[in-house]
């Protein structure tokens, strides 16, 4: 497929925001025009998946002449292959039976605690607590030199991606939710814990907060003045999403503002920004954003993952990275789909994923090979495919982890039989023994955390770790 730029004309002004979720997204003109049969196996899908766009996203990024073809279609309106068939026809008697509200949500429900709505142990090993022993459910601290808060007021986005690993935050089940109101606890935490350098703010997204919402977190945080605090990251998705944000919202000032506050602070102000597809980064609009952040003196630091049915294509991959290196971005990360929702229809086996991510990588200037993948976030780390490899006869494939929870971990080679149907860590065996390295320490790990014991926070020694 050959992927061509289109650049939008913005010069009719910023409009207003406005969502379109399963309330209201008959009325959009685009849907009208789809086949009955597509536009009901939408509302099947979205009764369990969270579906929401936006004007920006339906007018500027998405071709209407190839649905259902065109990526960013596929990105935010729900499909029918996203359940799979045994879920879609339970959802699907149930709203042409007539279901109410109540049972709709009970179904759903149902069908959503079978798509392992919390992967790689964040409820059970990332909830960090306080020295006193209060349990800190706003944040999460997988790896000893980062914690992730997550401001209540962040819990959704300026529209959803369909593969997001964080549906549950987006679907009425308050029980999994991450959220926390209260930035002094954030400092509290941190500053008991020195070996942190950097806080990302995730969600939902922290950029759909106002600005004086935003600040509030911010100021407390540069007011603190931990020395050993480096690093506020933004990990969100509004220069695709929403570039006005930073434009032309009322707050948009303003919030660049909190922004030169944190450089000016001396830390260092991170934007980890979500581009899926070259396409989101077509328009005048997210271009002038760009330049917008960056002149707060913000650095802008690209990531996705690799999604069946949208980029998994080394070519748009290699003009991604291109283009995002040309507006002054860094290249970041290449990421596996979660093993969560709809995994099954977004996933690509990881050998295939390897081919992808070395060809396109091949095709970029020394500038884009700042990126890493393919990368899985699984629960002993962060594990890349790092290559295949024929030894003593045998193909394997090479692995090794670019974060562990274990910091030691960090680098160590591995290697798995190879396997041209494994699409996650979980699927892939060792070539010699039963286990692989970390598996053991990485099950002390988990008992120890059961057994309410707090040597397994980041930073603090773990059964066999290293002092």
């Amino acid at each position: 497929m050959t992927y061509q730029e289109t650049v939008w004309d913005d010069a009719a002004g910023s409009p207003a925001l406005k969502s379109y979720t399963l309330a209201n997204f008959r009325s959009l003109p685009q849907i009208e025009a789809l086949p009955e049969q597509a536009v009901s196996e939408m509302e099947v899908v979205g009764n369990v998946l969270p579906f929401k766009a936006n004007n920006y996203v339906v007018e500027r990024l998405i071709d209407w002449s190839d649905i259902p073809n065109d990526p960013i279609f596929v990105l935010t309106f729900p499909q029918r292959g996203m359940l799979k068939p045994d879920h879609y026809a339970k959802m699907e008697a149930a709203l042409e039976g007539g279901a109410g509200k109540e049972e709709i949500a009970r179904v759903a429900n149902e069908i959503r605690l079978q798509l392992n709505p919390h992967p790689a142990g964040q409820m059970e090993l990332n909830v960090p607590a306080l020295r006193d022993g209060t349990k800190l459910y706003g944040m999460q601290h997988k790896y000893k030199e980062t914690c992730l808060f997550f401001p209540s007021q962040s819990q959704t986005c300026h529209a959803y991606c369909s593969f997001c690993f964080r549906w549950p935050q987006f679907v009425g089940m308050d029980e999994m939710k991450f959220a926390m109101k209260e930035g002094e606890q954030l400092v509290q935490y941190v500053s008991e814990h020195p070996e942190i350098t950097d806080i990302l703010f995730t969600g939902g997204d922290p950029m759909i907060m106002k600005a004086r919402i935003f600040a509030k977190y911010a100021d407390a945080i540069i007011e603190s003045r931990l020395p050993h605090l480096k690093t506020v990251r933004i990990g969100t998705k509004a220069l695709a999403y929403w570039p006005y944000k930073f434009l032309t919202d009322p707050d948009a000032e303003e919030m660049l503002d909190v922004f030169n506050r944190i450089t000016e602070s001396g830390l260092h102000l991170a934007f980890m920004s979500h581009f899926n597809h070259l396409n989101e980064l077509s328009t005048d609009a997210v271009a002038a954003a760009i330049k917008k952040v960056r002149a707060t003196g913000a650095q802008i630091r690209t990531q996705s993952p690799l999604l069946a049915h949208i980029n998994d294509d080394a070519q748009m991959w290699g003009r991604m990275w291109t283009k995002q290196v040309s507006m002054g971005c860094i290249p970041y990360y290449m990421f596996v789909v979660r093993d969560t929702g709809a995994q099954h229809y977004f996933g690509v086996p990881l050998v295939r994923a390897y081919d992808i991510f070395s060809r396109a990588y091949s095709s970029v200037s020394g500038l884009a090979r700042t990126v890493r993948g393919p990368s899985m976030s699984a629960t002993p780390g962060k594990v890349q495919v790092s290559g295949v490899a024929t030894i003593g006869g045998q193909k394997m494939l090479v692995l090794r982890f670019l974060q562990g929870r274990n910091p030691d971990w960090a680098h160590t080679p591995f290697f798995a039989e190879y396997d041209e149907d494994a699409i996650w860590l979980d699927d892939l065996r060792p070539v010699e023994g039963s286990r692989f390295f970390f598996e053991d320490e990485l099950d002390a790990i988990k008992a120890a955390k059961q057994a309410g014991r707090d040597g397994t926070r980041p930073g603090q020694d773990t059964p066999k770790q290293k002092d």
